[in-house]
């Protein structure tokens, strides 16, 4: 029996030690395989850049390192920021001898399109050649795509072009059947987040609003694929009325919309051609993760870009399942505000905001980290796709503000939702409630007891507050009475092309210019930018490997549920959010 006891802990033993050598030995080359493909790269002659724009795109790649080292996604979340970085080091890199478009479903907002088509552009002025290819194009991706100087498609292939629209899910008789009723409270007619839980359709100034953003938005991407193709923009309206996507791909040879139709192996030639290579000699690829490692100029003084973006919270809740990975957090980015304002060696700042807002409390509390930050250094903000209420009202405080001519912004107003439960639990469920109290107003608070006129006020008054405050807050940022601030606000939406002739902000154009416009500020004469807040390092991500899985889950919703997404989220977090709001209804993408 001793022996057999004996044998038995040494096994276990043994099981421990392998286990514990086997996990060091895994972490070891876990590491080297990170550091591998971290470590600086360096081109080689007749290279091409390889844009794959497909999947969703974020502001920065902030996917999980290791697990990409794993997965068949070799490139990860596609990043703005990475992707406007890689075209910038291609235009000047001797090396790379053009840019081949790799066209998809990109999931992009209009305002990081627009940024990325500029940047195409600028690409060009190299004397650089860019080639597009797809088997189908989405609107987006074929907008981007335009700058080629040629495009092909598949021959069983298809351009989607059939403009920009969207549909908003009403919830109010959905909701009444099961017994729960939503009271609103908000300032603004504008002000419309509220209407999916309070309306069976949208309101005539909702409406107004919406159809102007995105008739903007059509207005831009057919004014430049106009511009590219030779085509005029009454023609490219009528092939959208058409739905030229479902007829023949050669048809849209014949319409101009491409210059040539071709099989996948067949346009390795067309490369190969521009490269003056043989039939059999390999094209040296570079994708946009291998331009990362590829060394940038650090001369001069530091900019620091800060990337804020998604809904603004007071602190990053814990992850869930089907959650939203990206936030904007009051607590984290307040801190991180400070940091940057005693970092001397930090001379100005960038935010870079892309948010449709959040939470009223750390909205206000993150326009007072920008001040604090704004008596030490010079603070300019770059706006992405949105910065629309909550988002614009940190923006406010700023020195300088930069937004695309698509970016969505305003949204000057806030809201709030209470959830009165009373018909579920009383009449369909037939639960009985009695109360005690020691003053009229003690149950105030309870969503199962409808609230008297008196407790509405109370919530409308908070409101009311909020709203005088915010407005305050543009008003001193942006140089305005109350009166002009009221005539501006009241939730109503803008494109940037608009917001720029009332002051709201200060200039178009994209993230390279606002760092430009820090520079400047600060009063240096070389600079170079670093990206705030850095990524998580690997034991950050191994102690956090449940957030890949969230961003997969993410990302498959984004693109299963396409513009229902926004409302989709809005409609799970209702009840986790804070009872004051300052964010926009919600975001189309151009599909």
């Amino acid at each position: 029996m001793k022996d057999f006891l004996k044998n038995v802990g040494a096994t276990v033993v043994g099981l421990m030690l392998f286990s514990v050598i086997a996990g060091v030995i895994g972490i070891m080359g876990i590491v080297g395989m990170i550091a591998s493909s971290e470590a600086t790269q360096s081109t080689t002659d007749n290279s091409v850049l390889v844009l794959k724009l497909d999947g969703i795109m974020e502001e920065q790649n902030n996917e999980n390192e290791i697990a990409n080292l794993f997965s068949d996604n070799n490139d990860g979340t596609l990043g703005l920021q990475e992707t406007l970085s890689a075209i910038k080091k291609a235009k000047t890199n001797n090396d790379i001898k053009g840019i081949y478009i790799q066209g998809g479903a990109l999931g992009a907002d209009m305002a990081q399109m627009q940024e990325l088509r500029d940047a195409l552009v600028d690409f060009k002025k190299s004397g650089k050649w860019i080639i597009a290819y797809g088997e189908d194009f989405s609107q987006g991706t074929y907008y981007i795509a335009t700058t080629a100087d040629k495009i092909y498609l598949n021959h069983e292939g298809a351009i989607d072009w059939h403009g920009i629209g969207g549909q908003i899910a009403f919830y109010k008789d959905v909701l009444a059947k099961v017994g729960v009723k939503i009271i609103p409270f908000k300032c603004g007619k504008y002000k419309s987040a509220t209407e999916p839980f309070t309306e069976d359709k949208m309101s005539e100034p909702s409406r107004q609003q919406t159809e102007r953003y995105i008739g903007g938005w059509w207005n831009t991407i057919c004014q430049a694929v106009s511009q590219s193709r030779g085509i005029n923009v009454s023609t490219l309206n009528s092939y959208a009325d058409r739905v030229i996507s479902m007829e023949p791909a050669e048809n849209m040879v014949k319409y101009k919309m491409i210059d040539g139709l071709l099989y996948n192996d067949e346009i390795k030639d067309v490369i190969k051609k521009k490269l003056g290579l043989g039939k059999d000699d390999v094209i040296n690829q570079l994708s946009v993760a291998d331009m990362a490692n590829i060394k940038e100029d650090t001369n001069g003084d530091e900019v620091a870009v800060y990337y804020a973006y998604g809904d603004i919270v007071n602190e990053t809740p814990k992850q869930a399942i089907l959650q939203n990975n990206h936030y904007i957090s009051g607590q984290d980015m307040c801190d991180d505000l400070e940091s940057l304002a005693d970092n001397d060696d930090i001379k100005a700042v960038v935010i870079r905001v892309n948010s449709g807002g959040g939470s009223a409390y750390a909205s206000e509390q993150l326009w007072h980290a920008v001040q604090k930050l704004k008596a030490k250094k010079p603070v300019v903000i770059s706006m992405g796709g949105a910065a629309a209420s909550g988002a614009y009202y940190l923006s406010c405080a700023a020195n300088y503000i930069f937004a695309e001519p698509t970016t969505i912004t305003g949204s000057i107003g806030i809201f709030g939702m209470v959830f009165n439960k009373t018909d579920l639990m009383t009449k369909k469920l037939g639960i009985k409630y009695d109360e005690v109290k020691t003053n009229r107003n003690s149950t105030f608070g309870s969503a199962d007891i409808p609230m008297t006129t008196e407790q509405m006020g109370f919530i409308q008054t908070s409101i009311n507050r909020g709203y005088m405050l915010f407005k305050s807050r543009v008003a001193a940022g942006r140089k305005m009475s109350m009166e002009r601030v009221e005539e501006l606000a009241q939730g109503h939406v803008y494109l940037g092309e608009d917001a720029i002739k009332i002051n709201l902000v200060d200039e178009l154009g994209g993230l390279d210019r606002a760092v430009a416009k820090a520079a400047q500020l600060a009063k240096v004469k070389t600079w170079y930018a670093e990206s705030y807040p850095e990524p998580m390092d690997m034991v950050e991500q191994l102690l956090n490997s449940g957030t890949t899985r969230n961003n997969f889950l993410d990302e498959q919703l984004r693109l299963a549920l396409g513009t229902l997404y926004e409302p989709f989220m809005l409609t799970r977090s209702l009840q986790q959010m804070d009872a004051i709001q300052a964010r926009m209804p919600f975001r189309l993408q151009v599909n």
